[in-house]
């Protein structure tokens, strides 16, 4: 507590992370444009951010999954179902959407010199990438962690809570525990997102030079159009077919009341509260929305179904591998699964980025860069998929809702009327 008294330290706790991480960009572009031999000189400072993440990424995965399949609530249905096949069609559909303007409008950026230096093979076909990842799923447990084997982790996570659902609710407590102070621990290392992102791209730029940030606008504008066309197209046509009505003033009103404090606050766990009051306000079935709005904050992840997406696919593109059709659609699903993990804190899913890279053969030295990279473009990225992550829940939640013709119906398009006479 004394260091925390220091001014400066004072001021780096005052000021949000996001203006922190945009001087970190804008810092470490000057000292790359400046000088070169001074900006490779502080590649120390992304190399521990990198390591860092390395260290903590494994060990969260494995508790998170333990931890949500543990503590899952047996006996409440709620239209559970409806709701999680909109869930899971909306996020594949953001994964389809996501491979195939990566497969128009490829991202390229700079990772390693040449892969083959460090032993990276290019699968041969979709049967290889299949053989890998069953092999990976089998892994044994502790050389998983040590070797970061995310598809092992995952899989002996989801045993694990299986396992514990019949466990007592002490141990239940004690896993949530756990998953809390891993995630803390994840937050102490973002806040030295500013430091990492001015190491990462003082040094980068002073390697491959400024042309590189032509490659970050390209990857930032693929992955911010892929989540307005998931908001304002592919999210609405869902809630149609349930609701067969026209959806857009709910889609409005979401996007106004749910996904601009989500923007902001770049958490759908933080947005909970205000997405139950949407709710409460638009007068939705209330045995729905009590349970589906935690749930979706939890596992609907659109928005991080494209990030995975598009970073995957830009690191295999950039890495020189070739992709076929089949190993896009597995990569789809995948990334779709992937994302039901991503934890509730502010870029959650670039954590689960070396799950889905771990499919093409892509060791993890490799897929970590690409978190630190997307962590640097995540002060618009990060924000548009929380936004469109919270948003979708009062979409579907509420799109069930008026099929059920509850006084929601009305509600909607009196609400929507009111907020934009």
């Amino acid at each position: 507590m004394v260091g925390r008294q220091h001014p400066l330290i004072r001021l780096y706790f005052k000021v949000g992370l996001i203006p922190q991480i945009i001087c970190g960009l804008i810092l470490g572009i000057g000292l790359a444009f400046f000088s070169k031999e001074a900006a490779s000189d502080v590649a120390l400072l992304g190399h521990l951010f990198i390591n860092a993440l390395k260290s903590v990424a494994p060990i969260l995965v494995l508790v998170l999954v333990v931890s949500s399949i543990a503590n899952h609530q047996h006996g409440k249905k709620s239209n559970m179902n409806t709701l999680m096949v909109l869930y899971f069609v909306g996020m594949m559909s953001a994964a389809l959407l996501a491979t195939f303007a990566s497969f128009l409008f490829p991202s390229y950026i700079t990772i390693v010199d040449n892969a083959q230096e460090i032993g990276l093979t290019p699968p041969s076909g979709v049967k290889e990438v299949l053989t890998t990842l069953l092999t990976r799923m089998i892994d044994n447990p502790v050389n998983a962690l040590v070797q970061a084997n995310y598809i092992g982790l995952i899989v002996w996570g989801v045993g694990i809570g299986l396992a514990l659902r019949h466990a007592n609710q002490t141990t239940k407590t004690m896993m949530t525990d756990l998953s809390y102070s891993i995630s803390y621990i994840v937050r102490i290392i973002i806040r030295f997102a500013p430091l990492g992102v001015f190491g990462l791209v003082a040094s980068t730029l002073a390697e491959t030079g400024f042309a590189e940030l032509l490659n970050y606008v390209h990857l930032l504008l693929v992955l911010v159009c892929c989540m307005l066309i998931v908001a304002l197209v592919i999210n609405p046509l869902l809630a149609f077919c349930v609701m067969r009505k026209n959806p857009y003033p709910l889609v409005f009103t979401s996007l106004k009341d749910s996904a601009i404090p989500a923007f902001f606050t770049r958490s759908s766990a933080a947005n909970i509260p205000v997405n139950m009051e949407i709710c409460k306000r638009l007068k939705m079935d209330e045995d729905t929305y009590s349970v589906a709005v935690p749930l979706g904050a939890a596992i609907n992840m659109s928005g991080a179904a494209v990030t995975i997406t598009v970073l995957t696919l830009a690191t295999v593109y950039s890495t020189g591998i070739t992709v076929d059709i089949y190993s896009a659609v597995l990569l789809c699903i995948v990334a779709s699964v992937c994302a039901c993990g991503a934890s509730g804190i502010a870029g959650g899913s670039l954590l689960l980025i070396p799950v889905a890279c771990s499919m093409f053969g892509i060791p993890n030295e490799i897929s970590v860069k690409v978190i630190a990279i997307g962590i640097t473009i995540g002060v618009i990225q990060d924000s548009v998929e929380t936004a469109l992550n919270s948003s979708s829940d009062i979409v579907f939640i509420g799109s069930i809702s008026s099929s059920l013709k509850t006084e929601s119906e009305p509600a909607f398009e009196s609400a929507f009327e009111a907020k934009t006479n």
